[in-house]
């Protein structure tokens, strides 16, 4: 079985190698298909529990994950302030392998096409992606 950690550098891995192969293009598709078949999980929490849905998947998740970041939850919003991401510290951390330049742009697809159906705006502000630094803001349309 896979680890977390060594799933971070295959990912990295594979994105480089589908963009070097196949182009950018391609690369969305394929973060589109990860979103659209594998995040189950938050999709069921997102449409039973909304906002504190959100705010129970990735509890759970980054305490598996690690990493320094708060979790915001108000009536309205909800707030991923990630200081140090655990996957671009293990990218950064690695020294075989060059991490794909563009990794945190997967996050932006992936969580948002899971949870704008349900009526939130998603955005994923990337502040510093060498560091790992992220506000991953939800709120409910208007």
């Amino acid at each position: 079985m896979i680890s977390c950690t060594e799933f971070v550098m295959a990912y990295s891995e594979l994105f480089a190698f589908i963009e070097d192969r196949h182009g950018k293009e391609t690369l969305l598709r394929f973060w589109e298909q990860l979103s659209d078949k594998f995040l189950y999980n938050l999709r069921q929490l997102v449409s039973e529990k909304g906002l504190a849905g959100m705010y129970e998947y990735w509890t759970h998740t980054l305490t598996e994950e690690g990493g320094k970041h708060s979790l915001i939850l108000t009536n309205d919003e909800f707030r991923i302030e990630m200081e140090c991401c655990p996957s671009i510290s293990i990218l950064r951390n690695n020294q075989h392998l060059k991490p794909y330049y563009d990794y945190c742009e997967h996050c932006k697809v992936l969580y948002k096409r899971v949870i704008e159906p349900f009526g939130y705006h998603c955005e994923l502000l990337i502040h510093d992606s060498t560091t790992g630094k992220c506000t991953l803001r939800v709120r409910r349309k208007t």
